[in-house]
């Protein structure tokens, strides 16, 4: 009997424990009791039991399999201990095993499982690569519930190899397209507002990696419509994350980045903050600034319609709040700050516009002297000024021809008079 070198030997050994390591998790107790639990939850949904019971149901005791699904972390942490290096390739198809089962059996119904459950298990999908049946089934029953979801479930994770960014931002980008392509029946405009806020924060975590490319930022901001956001303050603290994030972005980027930004939407903080911050084009900058200044005088003349005439029986004493004189100060204070920032930057745009309109001017007089033939540079004589001085009459003012009359020697007239005046007598 031949004899193998221990490399050989080592070599088959661990092939043959890593087969059996494959083979041996379905004879598993787990596994025998998922198949048991399958069976006892057919026979509960034939007695008529409430979708929303059997969904609890699913959810204990998934946690049970999958302790990832739970929302207890150090539960997740001390389970996950537990697997040994030797085990990780059953441990992986275990985990899909699970996964696609659990996907099977989950009730039809919208509200019989909750949203964050249910992004807990697409995470544990992507991580282990269930078939692409089970991840749409489970993106869409997402979708139906988006609004519920929290922020913390919604950041998964990228475990593509090709993807660069931390965060799986194309997956959240599907997500919201199916929710805003759902019928408006489903779609209520709070559940609008909901996801909206979910986005702009998302947006604001997914800002702080630095390959997070542009298309995706405008694409996920964008995917929502403008009606959906009540204030642009996250949004705008997401836009500020990226630039400060991304400091080498061009003119155009900042710019597309500030057209998803409704400056009537900021807060005054916001609006203080975005007048303030040098990363933003000075035109969003004049528009916050603007947009500021509107709505203080139309705060101030709100207020002031009250100070006249009371209207009976419709306002009373404590239905409008009056301004203290200390806060009267600080918004006058506001005020004339804003519209000296606003007539700053008012002068510096009409001293640009000026200076870009006198070298138009140059350049348009530079190719009409170039199309008359005229040479620039060459010296005129006295003689050719005055005897041109008719031609020239509409281009010439009427000082400029003084001053060219004037230019004579004095002398020479006043000799030529006594010479005369000698001649004469």
């Amino acid at each position: 009997m031949m004899k193998l070198s221990s490399p050989e030997s080592a070599a088959i050994t661990a092939m043959s424990m890593g087969q059996l390591a494959v083979e041996c998790w379905f004879d598993d107790t787990s596994i025998l009791d998922m198949d048991y639990f399958i069976k006892t939850l057919s026979g509960i949904k034939a007695k008529g039991v409430r979708p929303d019971m059997i969904g609890s149901i699913i959810t204990n005791f998934a946690c049970k399999w999958l302790p990832e699904l739970s929302e207890d972390e150090t539960k997740q942490t001390s389970t996950s201990s537990k697997y040994s290096p030797e085990s990780v390739t059953a441990q992986w198809m275990k985990k899909r095993f699970f996964v696609e089962t659990l996907v099977g059996i989950l009730p039809p119904e919208k509200e019989s499982i909750s949203c964050n459950f249910l992004l807990r298990l697409l995470r544990t999908a992507n991580m282990v690569g269930v078939e692409p049946t089970y991840r749409i089934d489970l993106e869409k029953r997402i979708s139906w519930q988006l609004d519920q979801a929290s922020l913390k479930e919604l950041m998964i994770p990228s475990f593509s190899h090709t993807c660069g960014t931390v965060l799986d931002v194309e997956l959240v980008l599907h997500l919201v397209r199916r929710f805003i392509n759902m019928d408006d029946i489903t779609k209520t405009g709070a559940a609008l507002v909901k996801v909206a806020k979910l986005v702009d924060s998302y947006l604001a975590e997914a800002a702080i990696d630095p390959n997070l490319a542009l298309s995706g930022f405008i694409a996920l901001a964008g995917a929502l419509p403008s009606h959906a956001r009540a204030t642009d303050d996250v949004l705008y603290r997401a836009i500020d994350t990226y630039l400060t994030v991304h400091p080498g972005a061009s003119k155009e980027e900042r710019k597309s980045l500030c057209r998803l930004i409704d400056s009537r939407k900021l807060s005054s903080e916001a609006s203080l903050h975005a007048a303030q911050n040098e990363r933003l084009p000075v035109r969003a900058v004049i528009q916050v600034l603007l947009s500021e200044h509107a709505k203080i005088n139309r705060q101030f003349d709100w207020s002031g319609s009250f100070t006249g005439i009371r209207s009976p029986n419709t306002i009373t004493e404590h239905s409008v709040r009056c301004h203290s004189k200390r806060e009267a100060n600080t918004q006058q204070m506001e005020l004339s700050k804003l519209r000296e920032d606003v007539h700053r930057l008012q002068s510096q745009c009409n001293s640009m516009q000026a200076h870009m309109e006198k070298l138009v001017e140059k350049k348009k007089g530079f190719f009409r002297w170039m199309k008359l033939g005229v040479p620039l540079f060459r010296p005129i004589s006295m003689t050719e000024t005055i005897d041109s001085s008719v031609g020239f009459d509409r281009r010439t003012p009427v000082n400029m021809k003084a001053k060219l009359v004037k230019g004579r020697n004095p002398e020479h007239w006043r000799k030529s008079g006594r010479l005369e005046e000698t001649c004469s007598g």
